[in-house]
């Protein structure tokens, strides 16, 4: 369970996040949606500790993250544009980071083979498409088989089918009963993927529950309309 009471974030005189409040039970798929620079991104870096809240406090399991870091060990991240050392090969970075965290699973080998890496665990990170450094990023966020995984914008820059590996993939570990919180532009991905819906604009919760709740309250058939139906009411 992750229960976010009352956070809030400012960034000198402009508030990204407005006495946010949500609970997410654990084993479910999440999706935030919002429209660019509503906050989506910044809730997400405030759960992983890389932005420390104006106030407000953040729980996993019913303990607080603040000052603590051991309670990343349990969160794979795939983040929408990752930083990595140019210099370092798919492999060496894969064994870098499996030392810096230090509890090693046999899922890397997996996720290599699933997503065809294997020619390209040689090629230094700089020489690599948009595409694989999502591959690589998929696998770094799963290979330590955590309790929660978070992606934003996961399949951006990915082909068809490296797509739809993905979202297979996201589909069992959410049947293995992990706890899932995704963002994305695309809505039918949302759709496909997510069960609850976290509809976020100027770092307010405008919506959080069941996502076809919302389709039937806006009396529309898919959730790209629902949510642009919502934009307009808010925007009005």
């Amino acid at each position: 369970m992750i229960t976010i009471k009352g956070l809030r974030k400012d960034f000198g005189p402009r508030t990204v996040l407005d006495n946010i409040h949500l609970e997410l039970p654990s084993g479910r798929a999440t999706g935030i949606v919002g429209p660019n620079g509503s906050g989506k991104t910044t809730t997400i870096k405030a759960l992983l500790g890389l932005v420390k809240p104006t106030e407000g406090a953040i729980y996993i399991d019913g303990e607080s993250v603040q000052g603590q870091w051991q309670y990343r060990q349990n969160i794979g991240y795939m983040p929408q544009t990752a930083r990595y050392p140019e210099n370092m090969s798919v492999n060496e970075l894969f064994e870098f980071i499996s030392e810096v965290r230090g509890n090693p699973t046999d899922n890397k080998a997996k996720l290599i083979e699933y997503f065809d890496l294997e020619p390209e665990l040689d090629k230094r990170m700089r020489t690599l498409s948009g595409g694989t450094r999502q591959k690589v990023g998929a696998v770094l966020a799963m290979m330590f088989d955590p309790r929660i995984l978070i992606f934003d914008e996961p399949t951006a820059g990915l082909d068809p089918r490296a797509s739809v590996q993905f979202k297979k993939l996201v589909h069992r570990e959410k049947e293995a009963g992990k706890t899932i919180l995704l963002t994305s532009h695309i809505m039918s991905e949302i759709e496909e993927l997510a069960d609850y819906l976290i509809f976020i604009v100027e770092g307010r919760i405008r919506y959080h529950g069941p996502m076809k709740e919302l389709i039937e309250k806006q009396k529309e058939q898919r959730l790209e309309e629902a949510v642009a139906k919502m934009m307009e009411e808010v925007t009005a």
